[in-house]
């Protein structure tokens, strides 16, 4: 493959993931936290339940990680939760090396995926790429 073409486009490929996995994951958290979309499981949900701040790291995370804003720490932060959350919620239905029976497979993806943007960044079409573009203009 074009080694320019490599080059131009992988920064926005890594956005475009970056997009869609928040986008997906902040869904989670406003299904919790403002019942959209409603999900019966989480009506009447405490907000200080592990349950309600999985909700509001989702919603306020994911948000974040959209926009491209302090994504390394941010994705960090989110990867541990769902390494948590699978080991919480996930592990303990049995078959811990098989996610696929345990209904553990998206907290799975999730956790890693977050894990690359925590090592890979935002990509382009983020604040964080914009920030780092106007302090290399005041040089």
């Amino acid at each position: 493959m074009n080694p320019s073409f490599v080059s131009t486009w992988n920064p926005r490929a890594l956005a475009v993931l970056r997009i869609v996995t928040a986008y997906l994951f902040v869904q989670h958290g406003t299904s919790k936290l403002l019942g959209v979309p409603h999900v019966a499981m989480f009506d009447g949900l405490q907000i200080v339940s592990l349950i309600g701040l999985a909700g509001v790291l989702e919603l306020v995370g994911g948000t974040l990680m959209l926009i491209g804003l302090f994504t390394r720490p941010v994705a960090f932060i989110l990867s541990g939760m769902m390494a948590a959350a699978y080991f919480i919620g996930h592990a303990p239905r049995g078959n811990v090396l098989l996610p696929m029976l345990n209904q553990g497979e998206l907290a799975v993806m999730f956790c890693f995926v977050f894990l690359m943007f925590a090592v890979a960044g935002a990509g382009a079409w983020s604040v964080d790429a914009a920030r780092a573009a106007s302090k290399r203009d005041f040089r």
